[in-house]
């Protein structure tokens, strides 16, 4: 049998496609000023807030019970919190928000009740949800420094830690906006200082688990710029000038494998992706040693990196087309998950890998019925080259396999049907080793952002069988996303695995649109849990 390989090289890339504003620097995510938007720890110990403070963040449960910060605020303010439950009798219910005005003191703070439902029914959904609706009052009043006393509110099996890790990460996720590609944006709201409240004996708690949350919000709002720039901007290239820059900044490893070097290693089922597209595709590959033992079997994680995916030859339709930017969102969320765990300092080695590419139609694009040869030897025949994510992925996982992986997790907006079967509510979740499906399953979980496990029965690989090649790259319409996972599978014998299916939790369309940021929290979780810190 004689196959095609795609050894054509890329037409070089055109200045048009390109906005001048933001292509020549590093995307805007890389510093996070003290005191703009800074969260930090504060010992409460007499009056709320703390000197300084603008505003002050207390809770309140339904019934009219007043946590202990709002006891004490009600008595600095000669009862004016009791007076609001009085006349509002819904103060307390669940993400509600009451702001109330001390307007017989002079300099006196604006304080923010919140409510927090019934007591004995506190968690930590309630908890983010409270902390939500407290930032989106907050904008209104546009703050310097805030005291926020939320976190106080412990629910059972929870420590101080963990809540204030969730306080500070919902709150850095709450004020984050887009505007790289705007003139001037007048809806985004400056974040202000926060200040946890703690004791004396929970400070340190507090302290940690305020850089915790704030680590992984940040990796969030770089994996959401990445994910909102337009696909003229944040090509292949941007995302190999972003590994870069991160390696710069944090002191990583970084390489990135052009066209030649990926023909070389045989990489042609990728290559046969971005082929047709004026910007050649990239393997970026970004290293963290934390562990002790730099011997030390690393984690790692592909990310797929489809900058704009039209679908090829099998053309998607128009409308809704722009959200196809989105299709490297898996790419964008391993990148904001390295940039967590280096700036929260874990000790265990991880790597990145990112196959990227554009998938466009022209002259010389894939067509249905074209075979391919991949890295790992195995023949495709591409029945629909809008399955295009699995054709980069399937020489990433082979690709990983000289790093002797202690586990691989990929990241993939990889199929519709995954949004048919689950939503936009939980990440799917492919794995044949019950350990490292247990593990994500409790990093979702733990860090509010949950996935679902799913089958990958053998009978489903009979759905890719070809007469013409080794495999097919689809399996046809029943359970789509459980044969793109058992296609991925084939790849991914050597070491543990697990897929996670990101197409209904990346990003929110509509009103809302952009990038969710989604699956960061899962993915530091489970890094962090393998680094026991």
């Amino acid at each position: 049998m004689t196959t095609t390989p795609a050894t054509q090289k890329a037409r070089k890339p055109s200045s048009t496609r390109t906005a001048k504003k933001t292509i020549a620097t590093p995307p805007p995510m890389f510093s996070f000023k003290a005191g703009s938007g800074a969260v930090a720890a504060v010992t409460a110990g007499g009056p709320v807030p703390a000197k300084g403070s603008d505003v002050a963040v207390v809770a309140i449960y339904k019934g009219g019970e007043f946590s202990a910060a709002a006891k004490r605020a009600d008595i600095d303010t000669d009862g004016l919190l009791t007076n609001a439950c009085k006349t509002d009798k819904n103060l307390g219910n669940s993400g509600s928000t009451r702001l109330i005005f001390n307007t017989a003191k002079a300099g006196a703070p604006v304080y923010v009740l919140v409510g927090l439902d019934e007591a004995e029914k506190l968690n930590t959904k309630v908890l983010r949800k409270a902390t939500s609706s407290a930032c989106e009052a907050l904008k209104s009043l546009k703050p310097a420094k805030v005291f926020f006393a939320l976190n106080q509110e412990v629910p059972k099996k929870c420590s101080e830690k963990e809540i204030a890790a969730l306080c500070a990460r919902t709150i850095t996720e709450s004020f984050y906006s887009f505007s790289a590609c705007k003139k001037q944006d007048e809806d985004a709201a400056t974040p202000p200082a926060f200040e946890l409240a703690c004791t004396k004996s929970t400070q340190d708690a507090v302290e940690k688990g305020a850089a915790i949350g704030q680590a992984i919000g940040n990796g969030m709002q770089l994996t959401k710029d990445l994910g909102n720039l337009p696909g003229n901007i944040c090509t292949p290239n941007y995302l190999a000038e972003t590994a870069k820059a991160m390696a710069k900044q944090y002191k990583l490893g970084v390489e990135v494998l052009d066209h030649k070097k990926m023909e070389a290693l045989g990489m042609f089922s990728l290559l046969s992706v971005g082929k047709a597209s004026s910007e050649p595709p990239k393997l970026i590959v970004l290293k963290y040693n934390g562990a002790k033992d730099p011997k030390e079997a690393p984690v790692v994680l592909v990310g797929k990196g489809i900058t704009f995916d039209t679908g090829g030859i099998s053309l998607k339709p128009g409308a809704g087309m722009d959200e196809m930017k989105y299709d490297m969102c898996g790419a964008a969320s391993v990148l904001g998950t390295m940039r967590a765990a280096v700036e929260m300092k874990l000790p265990l080695n991880l790597i990145v890998v990112v196959p990227s590419a554009e998938n466009m139609p022209a002259g010389n694009a894939s067509k249905p019925g074209d075979v391919v040869v991949s890295m790992s030897g195995q023949t495709i025949e591409i029945l629909n080259t809008d399955a295009e994510g699995r054709l980069i992925l399937c020489d990433a996982l082979t690709y990983v396999e000289r790093f002797n992986p202690a586990a691989v997790v990929d990241v993939a907006t990889l199929t519709g049907a995954c949004i048919v079967a689950l939503g936009h509510v939980n990440t799917g979740l492919f794995s044949p080793d019950d350990q490292l499906a247990d593990e994500l399953l409790k990093a979702g979980q733990n860090s509010l952002d949950t996935a679902w496990r799913m089958p990958l029965d053998e009978e489903y690989h009979e759905q890719l069988k070809s007469n013409f090649a080794d495999m097919a790259n689809i399996g046809g319409p029943p359970a789509g996303s459980v044969t793109a996972a058992c296609f991925l599978q084939k790849y991914a014998k050597a070491y543990n695995w697990a897929h996670l299916d990101i197409a209904g939790t990346a990003w929110h369309s509509g009103k809302a649109k952009g990038a969710s940021g989604r699956p960061v929290p899962l993915l530091a979780e489970f890094v962090m849990k393998r680094a026991k810190a």
